[in-house]
């Protein structure tokens, strides 16, 4: 996703709130390398995921591979997702880790998707996730779903909901409508799944037809019991009483999210910006507990801006230990897109530099030159304009970059030790003394970030 400079300013402010949230609930900053092993990679991807990955090849290995001497796929492959590298990370530095291992990820991955609007084939993704040794209390859960509703909150893009559910709560329904082979829980799951785009209708008679043979009650009760959503903290507590405590599976699914919504509430999360939802499944293979999806309320059409889970074992194929976890993931890049397509996100207003300091004539570009290198050191992102020019070409050029405060300093004001600012947003201009031309400038910036929320 190529964007103009405004845009670029407005993506990385809210890379950077994401970032200052996940540092504020403790997670540690974690990088790996965009080139894995093709084996790593491989080894738990599958279908789909697996038919998009990029491989690596250097010229000296590729002549190699042509002469006959190198065989099989190319040694190195690009990351498609940021769980792989983490379960290979953990693995490699288990015994360097303090567990609970709190980490957070932000980096770019790569997938061969096909060319369509709003997929991308380079792209970012913004990862949390807590690393348990042999195990992790489910406590962690409802501390996750805390860091999803603070970088909302803090990103300001309008009302959502965190909706969650829990994959025994499930598993543990359907067994009891007879459906306990796993795989055809899957099946069954995704054919579930198209209630939205195709209705109830159709997934009724899905599921009764000949590849399913479900019987009718037992279609009855699932289509029921998807359609559940709570509208409080109360309700979601009396919907998880009403289901009773059925099978060994279905009453730890259900002990599991009472103690996770009680502790969202101890959190402070207000209610409602979090209901369940037990249609909420996200990959049945991979996720064994807590399952989250966030949406924008009026911008459902968006889909899940935010999703995770809990996880039973994250590195069974690299390590003997167990290594539970719980993560979400924001994928930044989808998501920037798509709220920009629904004009809920602008280019910035304003530029990542903070002043301009106009040139007069040539024989103040000395002058200029200190004025900028005093300001910087005051922590004031400023720009020189580098060849005189007339003043209107200057203001026109710090209006059109989204330059704030453009500063002057001409024959006479040199001569009194002063300087003029121009505000191109209030269309406003003061003079100050040269020596506090800086702290004049911090203060009318302060007030600017306090009047735009930041």
């Amino acid at each position: 996703m190529e964007l103009l400079p405004r845009e670029q300013i407005a993506f990385q402010r809210m890379l950077d709130t994401i970032r200052r949230n996940y540092e504020r609930f403790g997670f540690l900053p974690v990088e790996t390398p965009v080139f894995e092993l093709s084996e790593t990679l491989l080894t738990k991807s599958g279908g789909e995921t697996e038919r998009q990955v990029y491989f690596v090849q250097s010229t000296g290995a590729l002549a190699k591979t042509e002469a006959g001497s190198a065989e099989g796929l190319p040694e190195l492959a690009m990351r498609f997702d940021l769980t792989v590298p983490l379960a290979r990370y953990v693995a490699e530095h288990e015994h360097e880790l303090t567990f609970p291992f709190r980490r957070y990820q932000i980096q770019r991955v790569y997938r061969g998707e096909r060319a369509q609007r709003g997929r991308f084939r380079e792209f970012y993704q913004c990862d949390i996730d807590v690393i348990g040794k042999d195990a992790l209390s489910i406590r962690f859960d409802a501390e996750i779903l805390a860091v999803i509703h603070a970088v909302f909150s803090d990103l300001g893009i309008g009302k959502f909901t965190i909706q969650l559910n829990n994959r025994k709560l499930m598993r543990g329904f359907f067994e009891a409508q007879g459906i306990a082979d796993g795989e055809r829980q899957a099946l069954v799951l995704r054919e579930v799944d198209k209630l939205d785009k195709r209705g109830a209708d159709y997934v009724r008679e899905t599921l009764q037809g000949p590849d399913f043979n479900v019987p009718a009650e037992a279609v009855a009760r699932i289509l029921e019991f998807v359609a559940v959503r709570s509208t409080s903290h109360a309700d979601a507590l009396a919907r998880l009483e009403a289901l009773g405590q059925g099978n060994e599976t279905l009453a730890r699914g259900v002990a599991e999210l009472r103690e996770v919504l009680e502790l969202v509430h101890a959190l402070g999360v207000p209610e409602s910006d979090y209901c369940l939802n037990f249609s909420i499944a996200r990959g049945l293979d991979y996720y064994t507990g807590t399952v989250y999806e966030t949406q924008l309320d009026d911008y459902i059409q968006i889909g899940s801006i935010c999703s995770g889970g809990r996880y039973e074992d994250l590195a069974s194929h690299y390590t003997k230990s167990k290594l539970p976890g719980v993560g979400i993931s924001i994928g930044l890049t989808r998501l920037f897109w798509q709220l920009r397509e629904a004009g809920l996100i602008a280019g910035s207003d304003e530029s990542s530099v903070q002043a301009m300091v106009a040139l007069m004539d040539d024989d103040a570009l000395a002058d200029s030159l200190d004025i900028a290198r005093r300001l910087r050191v005051a922590g004031i992102n400023t720009e020189v304009q580098m060849e005189a020019r007339k003043l209107a070409k200057q203001f026109q050029y710090a209006s059109r970059a989204g330059i704030r405060f453009v500063v002057l300093a001409g024959e006479d004001e040199r001569a009194r030790g002063m300087v003029t600012v121009k505000d191109l947003v209030r269309e406003q201009q003061f003079e100050v003394k040269r020596e506090e031309l800086a702290s004049s400038l911090k203060v009318e910036l302060e007030q600017a970030r306090a009047l735009a929320g930041r």
